[in-house]
């Protein structure tokens, strides 16, 4: 069984790089992948966004433009949990909103800042060790995020966000199939080798 007390690669990676979690190598690896951010400017919403490791992915690429892209580059974000400190995280092209992204005050607030060329999630729930309830709750929050993405994605627009594997996702996946162009699944070397976390991720919202 894993030692996941002791810091393995990617954690020890996400120290020294100033991350606050090892999942930003997760989402580097899908944007990597699949271009992701594909232009030089982007609105990017990200669901379940603590402790900050992508919202901060995505604001050093923000900040490493300049001109037009830096300008027009925007990440909006939200979480049940506060992030971890980051002088990024008090730029102007951020905004963060505490909350459940279900309830409808939080969802109209997300939905007031779109719409977005990107949306990102690595939300999980809280595990119970109860592979079948856990994987039930993160397939509700999958589609909650794909929920987002059918209103809040603009067209030709990106999506990446977590599920756990088990009933349910093979239909999670064919219902993405009919809002992208190109819909795949992915586990990026970052995951733990026991997880049963992979990614679905959508290109090019129809």
């Amino acid at each position: 069984m894993a030692d996941y007390k002791k810091p393995d690669y990617w954690q020890l990676k996400a120290r020294k790089e100033g991350y606050p979690a090892r999942s930003v190598y997760k989402l580097k690896e899908i944007d990597e992948k699949f271009n992701l951010f594909k232009t030089s400017f982007f609105r990017v919403l990200d669901i379940g966004a603590a402790p900050g490791s992508w919202s901060l992915y995505v604001l050093r690429k923000i900040y490493a433009g300049s001109g037009a892209g830096l300008k027009n580059s925007f990440l909006v974000a939200a979480d049940l949990s506060a992030l971890s400190h980051n002088e990024l995280f008090e730029k102007e092209n951020f905004f963060f909103i505490q909350g459940d992204v279900t309830t409808a005050d939080i969802r109209e607030t997300l939905l007031s800042k779109g719409p977005y060329s990107v949306i990102i999630s690595d939300a999980a729930p809280n595990t119970t060790g109860n592979h079948m309830m856990d994987s039930a709750r993160s397939l509700d929050l999958a589609e909650t995020v794909l929920s987002y993405a059918e209103c809040a994605l603009a067209f030709g627009g990106n999506l990446a966000l977590k599920v756990f594997q088990g009933s349910g996702v093979d239909a999670l996946l064919k219902r993405m199939k009919t809002y992208f162009k190109t819909v795949k699944s992915f586990k990026p070397q970052a995951c733990r080798g026991d997880s049963v976390e992979t990614y679905f991720v959508g290109l090019g919202k129809k």
